[in-house]
């Protein structure tokens, strides 16, 4: 699918890769389920997350609170509170210790309760979505707080995007349970 450059675009995008990782959880089996996550073997994955997350929870959790982060970004910025996207002390060169922090948060987060809250959040944006038009969404710099992007980009980066590195690790993690 290309990249959205609409309301309607976004909201399909958004919809239709959050129910193909759904339906990929849902066919994960009880060896898939219960193997912890380890692609320490894979020179070709260098990227801090493939041993950061151990497990779907740490993945579910991990899409949740970045999704969380929209939800309070938004109504701040439009608020007039002028917050960054990423909470302080991180920034975009830092933000792989804020990832590590939410894996630490919820080492104690049933699998059932991250499905749960991420179907929570999965919702909460796509409704926040339907708040904006095809300008305030996809024309850069519309709003002075989305820098040089545009709304629809942060949209697209915790939603469809997301979701679609959250398939590939599972994916991988898929190969290497069935050897």
């Amino acid at each position: 699918m290309p990249r959205p450059k609409t309301k309607a675009e976004l909201q399909a995008a958004a919809s239709e890769n959050y129910e193909k990782l759904n339906k990929m959880i849902e066919n994960m089996s009880t060896a898939e389920l219960s193997t912890p996550f380890d692609f320490s073997d894979d020179e070709k994955k260098t990227e801090a997350h493939w041993a950061r997350d151990k497990n779907l929870r740490d993945v579910l959790v991990h899409l949740y609170e970045w999704q969380l982060l929209l939800l309070k970004w938004i109504p701040a910025n439009l608020n007039g509170e002028n917050i960054p996207f990423l909470p302080p002390p991180y920034n975009w060169k830092t933000y792989g210790d804020m990832n590590v922090e939410i894996w630490e948060k919820h080492q104690d987060t049933p699998l059932e309760k991250a499905k749960q809250m991420l179907d929570d959040t999965h919702d909460q944006v796509i409704k926040l979505i339907g708040d904006f038009d095809d300008g305030e969404l996809f024309e850069k710099k519309h709003y002075s707080w989305t820098g040089s992007s545009n709304l629809g980009s942060y949209f697209i980066s915790v939603t469809s995007s997301h979701y679609d590195w959250a398939m590939k690790k599972l994916k991988a993690h898929k190969r290497k349970v069935a050897g």
